[in-house]
């Protein structure tokens, strides 16, 4: 091959143009937003939908992804985890010295994380406590993975409260102060009154997993507030507790 003679400048390569981000989300999932900011994003994330793909493929919010641009030149990205099975708050940066802070403030446990669950069964007597119970994950090929408390586990610990009985249920209020995998619903199942619906830990049941991130408090500049309602699969099991939602009242259906 001759060589291209020298002094005589050459042509620079083609990049491929970027894709084109949408400008605005279909409305299913628009209906999703419960906040918009020029830094942040936080959705109402449905049960069943993964955060992040996972080896054997499947649907995942990481398709929402190119859709909530609005414009942009970069997507949004899920700047902390929720479990595929638990719906509500999850907050995504949409710049990267958004994500960056976004990253800090949950690094650091300043994030305020609220979650309503639906227990089985009557619930502890007491109105609040705390659970203090180091977490460790196991795994076997008969069942696979899970968590189980273990002393030499990663510390846990999670503050709760009771809101309401009824029914064979206790609806309470969860907020961690770590964030240690399937945390909330290890945790209730110590407690001797697993989450309803929960199919690791307790049994599975009509609506699925009765755990929402009801919702999310961040220190950022202005201060990120964000509330979930309710999911409707979840709504009977809530109201049987005295839940007042929207549509109804209280009490069984």
């Amino acid at each position: 091959m001759r060589a291209p003679p020298r002094g005589r400048a050459q042509p620079a390569a083609r990049r491929p143009a970027p894709p084109r981000l949408a400008a605005a989300p279909p409305p299913e999932i628009a209906a999703r937003i419960i906040l918009k900011t020029d830094a942040v994003l936080v959705l109402d994330k449905p049960a069943g939908l993964p955060v992040h793909a996972g080896p054997r493929g499947g649907a995942s919010l990481e398709d929402w992804l190119p859709l909530l641009a609005f414009g942009k030149k970069r997507m949004p990205q899920p700047a902390h985890r929720l479990d595929t099975d638990t719906a509500g708050c999850l907050a995504l940066g949409r710049t990267q010295p958004a994500l960056a802070e976004l990253g800090a403030i949950f690094a650091q446990h300043r994030a305020r994380k609220t979650y309503w669950a639906v227990l089985r069964g009557t619930g502890p007597a007491e109105a609040r406590g705390r659970i203090d119970l180091p977490l460790r994950k196991t795994s076997t090929a008969a069942a696979g993975w899970r968590m189980e408390p273990h002393s030499d586990g990663q510390p846990a610990l999670t503050e709760w409260r009771v809101l309401g009985r009824g029914g064979g249920l206790c609806w309470v209020e969860l907020r961690p102060r770590t964030g240690r995998t399937h945390q909330l619903r290890v945790h209730c199942a110590a407690l001797g009154f697993p989450i309803l619906g929960d199919p690791f830990y307790g049994t599975a049941a009509p609506g699925g997993l009765h755990l929402l991130a009801r919702a999310l408090s961040l220190p950022m500049t202005p201060p990120v507030e964000a509330e979930a309602a309710v999911p409707e699969a979840m709504a009977a099991a809530f109201r049987r507790v005295g839940a007042v939602l929207p549509g109804g009242g209280t009490g069984g259906e």
